[in-house]
Formats: structure tokens, C-alpha cells, sequence
């Protein structure tokens, strides 16, 4: 008994260990501004970008501190004790599972709600033979679901062009949310699907984001490089990876909960760039940027958790901004955010409140504003843009 209490232990530090390496933060000159402060690794290879669909929960669950610093967990105990801390690891699998599964089923319920784009309505910017490039509206789901029974973007593109392909689905090489607008390419023929598959795999293909997040921000370039996780507290969002979090998740398995709660910290790394500085509102005037994001290594939903990390949320972001779904400040507490993700020109909560009240029932200003990739016949390198609708 006491070798396997050994063996837990020696398990859950190698864990932390090699998924918290200590992120380095230093300033930098960016083409002559002032010093700012980079959170700097190396980028790993960017993954396929297949983000999953931009779905909105309709419950929010209130929380309080826990016996760990830095952890944001509901207020009884599961009497699980972490064998690191010694701590009480206060939520249970049991706790976990039943907020996923409410989660999933709220955006099921979400996901109903997908507009219909009828065929003739698909703005097409590009079309050849093997590929299709269109301008995808907000509030569509980019693909149909599992049953094939939802109001989806690809269909419409698919009985518009009428390719050779027998399912829609097979079109699809990326997504977007369903609450964001923007460029898309599709394929036409199973060989073009290869190889801009391959194109995506081995960073040939760049994407870039207009944005309107709350504040002024102070600089008017840098990077965000925070390491994502799955939140085990709100299930199945993501949030920014800390030590704490992964010595929670060392307590548990796959037999305990799903899989993909318990993948490792993704490094990711965002860039922004300032296009204007704004303001909106009318008797009272409220700070918000317009920036150009581009995401370097394509996490899932990592533009939405970055700029919330950074005290900047996406206006009109009903998950990961201001009283969302998910965690404000990306699930960073404020002496983490601090910490990890310094910045003295983060928008208070007071502002960020009264934007959402100006923009409530508006889209979610993010838009694809461009994407660059080599045709995968010609290999010729193409560049498509369309201007934010907001």
C-alpha cells in the first residue's frame, strides 16, 4: 500500500513538472514603441485549426475560494486530499460530470437556434475548380452536427456550388463559430481537401481576426503566450493552465471524468495589433480597440480566452467575456493575472458592464477578416479578405 501511495505521488509531480514549465516574462522593444511585456516561449508546432463550434450556455454558476490560492471552486468540500498539497481538493468527478453534462445539453439547446442560409444567399468571393472561398455570417453553425439535422453554413455552400463531393461535410478544411463571421474556404473535390489538410498541418496557411475588445489597450502591438487547458470547473470551456489546476487534475483519471478534461496544458500564443483606438456609447463615452489578431498555434477558442486573460475581453463574447459562461479573466484569479498576465491598462469591470448593455443582442465582434494559403492544385499563394461587419 505504501509503494502505491508512492507511486500516485511520483505520478502527479512528473505531471505538474512537465506541464508547468515556468513561462518567462521580459520587455521588449516592438518597432519602436514602448517597452512591453512578452510572454515568451517557443511556439510549437501549430496543429490543424479545427475549431469546435462557438456554442452559448444559458447557466452561470456562482463560486467561491477554496483552500488553494489561485483555484475558484464551489464552496463544499469533496474530501479528496491532493497528495502533493495536502490540501483538500474541494469538487468531486461526480461535480464535474453533472456541470458537463448540463453544458452540453445547453448547447444543444443553442445550436437549434443556427440561422438558415439559403443557397443563393452565400456571398462567394473565390471559386475554381477544386476550392470555393465565401464570406460565412454570423449566427449559422459552420457545419450540420452528428444527426446532420441543424441549419449549417456547408450545406448552403454545398448546394450553391454543387461540387463533386457527396457530403457536405467533406468540404470542410476549418471552422468558425457559430457567433463569428468571416472568411472561409471550402474544397471541391477530395484531392483539394488533402491537400489544404496538409497545408493547415504544416503552417501554410495564415488567418488573421478584426476584433472589438473592452479598453484601450496601451501598446499597440505584442504577444499573449499563456498555455490552455480545459476548465474542469466550468466543462467543457477552456481557461488558461496554471500549477494549481493541473495538481487539481492529477487527483483524478480518465475512469473519473472524460478524457479530454485531463489532456495536458496546449502552449498557445496570440499577436495583436492595434488598428484604432474608439469609443462608444452616447450621453457617456466608453473605451474599446479595434485590434488584428492572429493566432499562432490555433487552440480552440484561444483568441476569446487570451484577450479575457489580458483584461481586454471581445465585446459582445457572451462566454468568455463579462458575466459569461466561462470564467472571466480566463479562469485567472487576480494575483494570477498579475502574475502571468500583466498589464496596467486592463478595462475595469465597470466600463466592460456598460459596453455589454450597448452591444446587448449584437453579434460578437469578431470577424475572419483574411486568410492566406496555397492553392492546392496550383500552389499559387492566395490572399482573400472581407471587412468586419461591425
Amino acid at each position: 500500500k505504501k509503494k502505491k501511495v508512492t507511486m500516485m505521488k511520483l505520478k502527479a509531480i512528473l505531471i505538474v513538472l512537465a506541464s508547468c514549465w515556468p513561462t518567462l516574462a521580459f520587455p521588449v522593444l516592438l518597432k519602436g514603441n514602448l517597452p512591453h511585456k512578452l510572454f515568451a516561449t517557443i511556439p510549437s508546432l501549430q496543429e490543424q485549426n479545427r475549431e469546435e463550434q462557438g456554442k452559448t450556455l444559458e447557466f452561470y454558476e456562482d463560486s467561491q475560494q477554496s483552500g488553494i490560492p489561485g483555484i475558484t471552486l464551489p464552496s463544499q468540500g469533496s474530501g479528496i486530499v491532493s497528495s502533493i498539497t495536502g490540501l483538500e481538493i474541494p469538487i468531486t468527478a461526480d461535480e464535474i460530470n453533472e456541470r458537463l453534462a448540463r453544458a452540453l445539453e445547453k448547447m444543444a439547446q443553442k445550436d437549434l437556434s443556427s440561422k438558415r442560409v439559403d443557397a443563393e444567399n452565400v456571398q462567394i468571393l473565390y471559386e475554381d475548380d477544386a476550392i470555393v472561398v465565401v464570406d460565412k455570417p454570423a449566427g449559422t453553425l459552420t457545419v450540420p452536427g452528428k444527426k446532420k439535422t441543424l441549419n449549417s453554413f456547408v450545406t448552403a455552400v454545398f448546394d450553391r456550388t454543387g461540387c463533386s463531393l457527396t457530403d457536405p461535410d467533406r468540404m470542410v478544411v476549418h471552422r468558425l463559430g457559430m457567433d463569428t463571421s468571416g472568411v472561409m474556404v471550402f474544397c471541391k473535390t477530395m484531392d483539394a481537401v488533402r491537400g489544404l489538410n496538409t497545408a493547415f498541418r504544416i503552417q501554410e496557411v495564415s488567418r488573421q481576426y478584426e476584433a472589438l475588445v473592452m479598453g484601450h489597450l496601451e501598446y499597440d502591438e505584442g504577444y499573449i503566450d499563456l498555455p490552455l487547458m480545459r476548465d474542469y470547473e466550468r466543462p467543457p470551456y477552456q481557461r488558461i493552465s496554471t500549477r494549481n489546476h493541473q495538481i487539481v487534475l492529477a487527483e483524478f483519471t480518465k475512469m473519473d471524468i472524460p478524457q479530454k478534461l485531463l489532456e495536458m496544458p496546449k502552449e498557445s500564443v496570440t499577436r495583436y495589433e492595434v488598428i484604432a483606438r474608439e469609443e462608444v456609447g452616447d450621453s457617456e463615452k466608453y473605451a474599446v480597440t479595434r485590434v488584428l489578431l492572429t493566432s499562432l498555434t490555433g487552440r480552440t477558442h484561444q483568441l476569446n480566452v487570451h484577450m479575457a486573460a489580458f483584461g481586454h475581453p471581445i465585446v459582445g463574447d457572451l462566454v468568455y467575456g463579462i458575466n459569461g459562461e466561462a470564467l472571466e479573466d480566463g479562469g485567472l484569479s487576480e494575483t494570477e493575472a498579475e502574475e502571468l498576465a500583466w498589464n496596467p491598462s486592463r478595462s475595469s469591470r465597470s466600463d466592460q458592464e456598460a459596453v455589454s448593455r450597448i452591444y446587448q443582442g449584437k453579434q460578437m465582434c469578431v470577424h475572419a477578416k483574411s486568410i492566406t494559403f496555397p492553392h492546392p492544385t496550383t500552389q499559387e499563394e492566395l490572399t482573400f479578405e472581407t471587412p468586419a461587419p461591425f
